[in-house]
């Protein structure tokens, strides 16, 4: 089955998971999905997470998230550029996320990276979601 939006499926089941406690997750594996949940796992979102292969070429990824006294570490993470609506900016009017709080991770031309690296190197891009 054909995913419309592969990002929000991801940022759902991550959102689904901690409602419910969940200690990981299982998310359909992608390039893509590793390069946003590396930034996630570098700015202390999530856990981790492991590659899982199956009798496919595509594999699963195996995301542990993030608890703190019980308190999911993620309180809130959003899509902001959809496949109907592409949200685009330059390093200079990237967003700060709750005052920089919060975390925007970018799609650039050096690959995905978070709103405050894509600042000091001075480069813009698609910003794919909000995470806080």
């Amino acid at each position: 089955m054909a995913f419309v939006d592969p990002i929000g499926d991801m940022i759902t089941r991550i959102r689904n998971a901690q409602m419910r406690m969940l200690n990981n997750v299982k998310i359909p594996g992608s390039k893509f999905r590793e390069r946003i949940l590396d930034v996630l796992k570098n700015e202390g979102y999530i856990a981790g997470y492991k590659i899982l292969s199956d009798e496919t070429n595509k594999g699963k990824l195996h995301v542990d998230l993030k608890y703190n006294n019980g308190i999911p570490v993620i309180r809130e993470i959003n899509r902001v550029s959809k496949p109907g609506r592409r949200v685009y900016a330059r390093a200079d009017t990237i967003p700060k996320i709750q005052n920089g709080l919060g975390l925007a991770i970018v799609s650039t031309s050096k690959g995905i990276m978070s709103d405050h690296d894509a600042r000091n190197q001075k480069i813009g891009g698609e910003i794919i979601c909000k995470v806080f």
